[in-house]
């Protein structure tokens, strides 16, 4: 009796290695900046209309999202991009990691090339994967701040390249790219006749820079791939959208019946009343965000490490010493009370850092830092964390 080889080969989450670790250890003993939770409830202007849902009844909803809630979201990306596109052109997703799938079962045949950045969210790789695809990343390096060469990416596209994914703002990074970088991407995958995946779901978190907004681009050519779990502390809801060409998002209708049927009509309804609500919580979480960003960034120059800056998102990437194991390091630092995510969970190019998360509770990351530079100061930045001696 066999399984699928290809899901039997596939890695686990070096982030979720930590979090197993962690998760069930009292309250209190372990600072927790491993994972990209936001530090705030949802507004309770978003769980009241899903409370008011339910006498109303609640039911099976169009495989693409109920008509209401793709209008609203055609409004909010006129309003917040600038895009005029039909309602029509978007759909409805179990979050954005959904969407992603959709979009891989859509657009990917087993044998051909995804492109993702390095360092990069796991996830994209793992979808990729599944579906029988290769794999292929171009790098973000340390020493040019996180940011990818446009030629450098376009070097890497082949016959057998598919998509390419962007991020911007980053996870893991925290960086904004530019826009002449993000347009030549573009530009250079338009010549190729290669999907772009633009994941924008940090595209109201950002700090300075702006966002992506790589569809305004080419709509024919970049898929946007949104979400409410991070502008609207809604990652438990389970609701994102994308917006696509129309040939593209007639396959979803069908893709979207086999892998799900359709999303949680109370968590439509919920994503609409966000939509449609007051918008001052999205500005003040994302001015906390900004000030434990600072917070950050003031506490690790300040200890003479040179870090990259994040300009949106909630994250940053801290270096280790050269040529250390962030696996072995992020497993001796939750031993030092801090959880942290290993920069080889991300891809190759970072392995020698470690991911923070700054959404938590500006006491919880105060506690954090100090943990993690008492542990620096002891280790060198885990200098004896070889990755010889990890192999």
């Amino acid at each position: 009796m066999r399984v699928s080889r290809t899901a039997g080969a596939m890695p686990h989450s070096g982030i979720r290695e930590i979090v197993n670790r962690v998760i069930e250890l009292p309250g209190g003993r372990i600072s927790r900046l491993e994972i990209g939770e936001p530090g705030f409830p949802t507004p309770a202007h978003i769980t009241r209309a899903a409370w008011d849902a339910v006498p109303r009844g609640v039911g099976y909803t169009p495989s693409t999202g109920t008509g209401e809630l793709r209008e609203a979201l055609a409004a909010r990306l006129r309003r917040v991009t600038g895009l005029d596109l039909p309602a029509s052109r978007v759909v409805v997703t179990q979050g954005a990691v959904q969407a992603l799938s959709a979009l891989a079962e859509a657009l990917l045949d087993p044998g051909d090339d995804l492109l993702v950045p390095d360092p990069s969210w796991p996830n994209y790789e793992m979808i990729g994967r599944m579906r029988g695809a290769s794999v292929t990343r171009y790098p973000l390096r340390a020493s040019a701040g996180f940011l990818p060469d446009p030629d450098e990416v376009e070097a890497l596209i082949t016959p057998r390249t598919r998509a390419l994914v962007l991020n911007s703002p980053s996870n893991p990074t925290g960086r904004v790219f530019p826009q002449e970088v993000v347009a030549a991407i573009v530009t250079a995958a338009r010549r190729h006749g290669v999907w772009v995946l633009s994941d924008e779901v940090y595209d109201e978190l950002v700090f300075e820079g702006a966002p992506a907004n790589a569809v305004a681009l080419d709509p024919e050519t970049v898929i946007g791939v949104y979400s409410f779990s991070k502008t609207y502390a809604m990652t438990g809801w389970r609701v994102g959208y994308l917006t696509a060409p129309a040939r593209v998002t007639a396959l979803l209708s069908t893709v979207q019946e086999a892998l799900l049927s359709s999303v949680s009509a109370i968590g439509q309804y919920a994503a609409h009343a966000a939509l449609t609500g007051p918008q001052e919580c999205v500005a003040r979480m994302r001015e906390e965000y900004r000030a434990r960003r600072d917070l950050a960034v003031r506490r690790l120059t300040g200890a003479g490490l040179r870090i990259a800056v994040p300009h949106g998102a909630f994250y940053a990437m801290v270096p280790l010493a050269p040529g250390a194991d962030s696996r072995l390091a992020a497993l001796d630092l939750v031993g030092h009370g801090v959880a942290v995510a290993p920069g080889s969970a991300f891809g190759d190019t970072a392995r020698d850092h470690v991911r923070i998360s700054l959404s938590v509770a500006e006491d919880v990351l105060e506690t954090g830092l100090d943990r993690l530079l008492s542990w620096g100061a002891l280790t060198g930045f885990g200098a004896g964390l070889g990755r010889a001696a990890g192999a």
